[in-house]
């Protein structure tokens, strides 16, 4: 990602594993820290008026607990929730006013616990699913900067997964073709699948999208994972008895982890294609946001993402 905040979490010695009857995915290591998120806004310069607030917070996801542990919210702040497209969860605060000299601020502490995902023990009998219900259907389909029916992926998709048999290996194929041929480089600036294509190069952003879009112009369903700093993929395979199954894997970095993962980090967005009410255009990334009716000076605004030290 382009932006990074600070956040560590650190080990702890759990295990935990699931029945292969429940799911193929497995769950090893877990660990369980806390982190501060909200935000201050100060109106010394001017009133201000119709302020409406939002960021992401963490949600539940199978490799994910979270829960609320602590809040502190001005009187002067209404704050609500609100789910987009199932891969976002947004806190969204309303301050009606704010006097010339007035704060409002909302922080809380969230708990999360991030279970290490570990690799499926089967994959023979792993397939692309043949049909897919409307959620599924969303991520086959173009997404900002994922352009997955462009004629240069389109013509190299099958070609990368040619002389592989099964699901996972045409997988692992898309993969392997993504970080043997596209080189990692930072970038500060965004750029579509196809230019990384092009320029054989971008960051954990682009490669990510590269990998997403060579597996949805192979019929695999596939998405974007979003933690702090960074951005991995996951793609979608179904099991002989129909049941689907979401794996992980990281198309940049020193290890080549593929249907497992260990992200210290907790899971902010799962998606690439999010309608966000406050935006004209889908957008690939929920973004923090704020605005005002009106205001008789730019107020000083703070957002708070950061881990709680011990």
């Amino acid at each position: 990602m382009k932006s990074v905040f600070p956040f560590f979490l650190l080990l702890t010695s759990c295990t935990i594993l699931t029945s292969a009857a429940e799911s193929r995915i497995r769950f090893g290591r877990e660990q369980t820290k806390q982190f501060r998120v909200g935000f201050h806004i100060d109106a010394s310069a001017g009133s201000v008026t119709g302020i409406v607030a939002t960021m992401a917070v963490p949600m539940d996801w199978p490799e994910q607990s979270v829960k609320v542990v602590s809040e502190k919210i001005t009187p002067n702040c209404r704050v609500s929730y609100r789910s987009l497209d199932g891969g976002v969860k947004q806190m969204v605060v309303n301050i009606p006013r704010l006097a010339r000299g007035e704060q409002a601020s909302v922080e809380q502490i969230y708990e999360c616990t991030i279970r290490e995902i570990l690799p499926p023990e089967m994959t023979a009998d792993l397939v692309i699913p043949a049909k897919v219900n409307k959620e599924l259907a969303k991520l086959l389909l173009p997404s900002p900067y994922i352009e997955s029916t462009s004629p240069e992926i389109k013509k190299l998709a099958p070609e990368i997964i040619k002389g592989h048999h099964t699901a996972w290996q045409q997988s692992e194929a898309i993969l392997n073709w993504v970080r043997d041929n596209v080189k990692y480089k930072f970038a500060t600036d965004i750029k579509p699948a196809i230019a990384a294509l092009k320029d054989k190069e971008g960051d954990c952003e682009e490669l990510s999208s590269l990998f997403i879009a060579l597996c949805r112009a192979n019929k695999i369903p596939a998405r974007a994972v979003w933690v702090p700093g960074h951005t991995y993929p996951e793609f979608y395979l179904e099991d002989a008895t129909g049941n689907g199954h979401w794996f992980p894997c990281q198309a940049a970095g020193n290890t080549k982890d593929f249907g497992q993962m260990y992200e210290d980090r907790p899971i902010l967005q799962k998606g690439d294609n999010f309608k966000v009410p406050e935006e004209k255009t889908p957008q690939r990334y929920v973004k923090q946001f704020l605005k005002a009716a009106n205001a008789q000076a730019d107020p000083k605004v703070q957002f708070i993402l950061e881990r709680v030290k011990p």
